[in-house]
């Protein structure tokens, strides 16, 4: 139930195969997004746009929170994209390939000689996730250092120092290292830091004026702080974006987001051939982007997620249609946003939520309060009452609040999770993504 750094946020969206509506019922999309910002489940910004003109632009939430004091989000509000970064990433380094600076086949040991398996490693296999690099996001001792700054150097022997996690182009297995490398590999061919390289290349080139890497998030340029939900909205940990770089550290809004992808698909950026060649999906995985179907649909972006935020981008080629989302604050899976905010699009039946709980005594609350196990679930799960909420924990995470929707039933919206407890037989059962597991109550 951790929130992994920038890493890839799944679109997984539900949508049906349906005729664009060719009014967008803008009342609802509001109505949507007004319910989630006051029901506390979502903060962030969604925008909505068509062969390249702007449709839909909408902001939730606050930037700012501090006690009573609330500074309102605006769809100019900046926000971290995590991921997204690698499909610009991707793109500076077709572009050094058109130019003859660099071949897909070259060898990483041409650039870091050092790390394990370099002459085996090549560009294409990093730009799809088929190196082997491990990730060094997915130790457990990241936590404990990803917010102090660390130099290339630094970053490049930690990368050094992980066993390889299967030989290069057996596989695939998504790994930041991939383009945090890729990003160091742009600033020594270009002979410049990564941000020159990225406004002299994108973001001057198509009017991207709210795009750049990020440091120290700056409200009083307008960038927002993210927030986790726990009763109240609580300012999340800020990684320092020496780390990401290449693989997630870039700020963006909506708005700069639909106008890269809809320059990246009318060739403004690279040539056909080579965004042919970056939507070469091989085991799901392009170069800096991969495809979501949707039914009939095939849709293609990527996500992120880094701190309290996440965000989504993606196209619908044949309807020249880009949406994108950013958020800094979730009590419900930014899936679902998008999801709803896609159905209305597309004039699909669509109700909202309503989000509605109920109070439960804590006399009946304290009948569900134990440890329970289950043989399908490799974790146990400690549950808690604290006033008239309740509280669960699995082994080694974090605790996150239930909200009752019945007496015997609960849910954690953020993670798409549904309990049910029947006390009677000391058991609970848990829903989550499809998957249903029944836990015993320890006695």
């Amino acid at each position: 139930m951790k929130v992994r750094i920038f890493s890839t946020a799944l679109l997984v969206i539900a949508l049906c195969s349906a005729a664009f509506s060719q009014t967008l019922d803008t009342a609802k999309l509001d109505k949507f997004l007004d319910t989630l910002a006051e029901k506390n489940k979502a903060m962030g910004s969604l925008a909505i746009a068509k062969d390249g003109k702007i449709l839909y632009t909408r902001a939730i939430g606050y930037s700012q929170i501090n006690g009573t004091e609330k500074t309102p989000s605006a769809v100019t509000t900046k926000y971290r994209i995590g991921s997204i970064t690698k499909m610009f990433t991707a793109v500076m380094v077709m572009q050094l390939v058109e130019e003859g600076k660099l071949k897909l086949t070259d060898t990483l040991d041409k650039f870091y000689p050092q790390l394990p398996n370099a002459s085996k490693i090549t560009i294409e296999q990093m730009l799809s996730h088929r190196s082997g690099i491990h990730s060094f996001t997915s130790d457990p001792d990241f936590p404990s250092w990803l917010m102090n700054p660390k130099t290339q150097a630094e970053l490049v022997e930690i990368i050094a120092k992980g066993k390889p996690d299967f030989e290069p182009d057996t596989k695939a297995a998504y790994s930041n290292p991939n383009f945090v490398l890729l990003g160091f590999i742009v600033e020594k061919l270009d002979k410049k830091p990564y941000q020159t390289a990225l406004k002299e290349r994108i973001t001057s080139k198509i009017g991207l004026k709210d795009t750049y890497i990020g440091g120290k998030i700056n409200t009083k340029n307008n960038e927002t702080l993210s927030f986790n939900y726990a009763g109240g909205w609580k300012a999340a940990n800020e990684t320092d974006m020496s780390i990401p770089g290449g693989a997630g550290a870039l700020v963006s809004t909506p708005t700069d987001l639909t106008k890269f992808i809809h320059a990246l698909f009318d060739l403004k950026l690279v040539s056909q051939a080579s965004l042919d060649r970056m939507k070469t999906f091989k085991d799901r995985y392009g170069f800096g982007m991969m495809p979501f179907q949707l039914k009939d649909k095939t849709v293609i972006g990527h996500g992120g997620g880094i701190d309290g935020f996440n965000a989504m981008l993606f196209y619908v080629p044949e309807e020249k249609l880009a949406v994108a989302y950013t958020s800094n604050g979730k009590a419900y899976p930014p899936n679902n946003v998008i999801n709803g905010a896609m159905d209305i699009y597309w004039g699909k039946p669509f109700t909202i939520p309503t989000f509605d709980t109920i109070n439960v005594s804590a006399e009946v609350l304290d009948k569900y309060v134990g440890v329970y196990a289950s043989a399908e679930f490799p974790l146990k799960i400690t549950v808690t009452r604290e006033g008239t909420t309740l509280k669960a924990q699995a082994t080694g995470q974090s605790v996150f609040p239930l909200e009752a929707t019945a007496p015997d039933k609960f849910r954690f919206d953020t993670a798409g999770i549904e309990v049910e407890f029947d006390a009677a037989k000391n058991q609970m059962t848990l829903k989550q993504g499809g998957r249903v597991t029944v836990f015993i109550k320890e006695k």
